[in-house]
């Protein structure tokens, strides 16, 4: 391993990372917008990360959080950087900011991931990667470090659509479960004996067992936030004419609904209150 990183965006996920990383000795500097002076290798700025680093990973709320981060480092970037771009966009501003961070002479990597936090806490953050396979096979031992598995799935492009794409099924099993379960509970099935059956059943699935415990003790601090599944829902949208994908719809108006009943940084399993 012979390349540093730094992180910039310190939320509930690039936190961890950035913990993770300097425990494996990979750290060189972090930094967050509300500032987080007691992390490891804490910068006053994110140009002093980049100066400071080989590798500069970025995971903030969205496109514009994003594009507000390249406009501050792009004076720093130049060849022998790399930004692995972790946020969850839309695939039009993955090509915007590919192009530019290579005009200045730095590569840029689309680094989108599945794993809430608590795979990102045991290492078990999945990513999907965009970009050359070179520069993915050099990146990868770093990236190796915080995840189980690493997806080459093609451009940044499409590395950034897989990511909506399988937030949007993700989303979708959320509600089928949160209205099963208060189905049950209306019929005076216990959540002891619904989950039982429901781990019998071809619906069991990684959400059911992570979201389980949330749902039977009530317990809806964020490890995936509605306001954030609701921007990540606002994107898929801008991909595709969304009368062709009318889940898609039913269930934005239903992340709506929470985040105007005062739940948006609630964990997104809190669209059974809305039930």
């Amino acid at each position: 391993m012979n390349k540093t990183i730094g992180v910039i965006g310190l939320g509930i996920i690039g936190g961890i990372w950035t913990r993770n990383y300097a425990v494996d000795g990979l750290l060189a500097g972090c930094w967050n917008r509300t500032p987080q002076s007691q992390m490891p290798a804490w910068k006053n700025s994110p140009g002093e990360v980049v100066a400071a680093v080989d590798v500069v990973q970025i995971v903030v709320a969205d496109p514009p959080a994003v594009a507000d981060i390249l406009e501050k480092i792009l004076p720093w970037l130049g060849p022998g950087k790399i930004v692995v771009q972790s946020s969850t966009i839309d695939p039009a501003s993955s090509e915007k900011f590919s192009a530019l961070v290579t005009a200045r002479g730095a590569r840029y990597l689309e680094a989108p991931f599945t794993g809430s936090k608590p795979a990102a806490e045991s290492r078990q953050t999945v990513f999907f990667l965009g970009g050359d396979a070179g520069l993915v096979a050099e990146v990868e031992p770093l990236l190796s470090r915080i995840s189980a598995y690493r997806f080459h799935i093609g451009t940044g492009v499409q590395a950034a659509s897989v990511k909506l794409a399988l937030n949007l099924n993700i989303l979708a099993q959320m509600e089928g479960l949160a209205e099963a379960l208060t189905i049950a509970r209306r019929a005076g099935v216990g959540d002891d004996m619904f989950f039982r059956v429901l781990e019998k059943n071809a619906g069991y699935s990684p959400l059911v067992k992570l979201k389980e415990p949330k749902l039977r003790a009530g317990d809806f601090s964020p490890q995936f936030s509605v306001r954030h599944m609701h921007k990540d829902m606002r994107l898929a949208t801008a991909m595709v004419d969304p009368d062709r994908l009318p889940l898609l719809e039913t269930l934005r108006e239903r992340l709506r609904q929470a985040e105007e009943r005062g739940r948006a940084n609630e964990d997104f399993s809190s669209l059974i209150k809305l039930l």
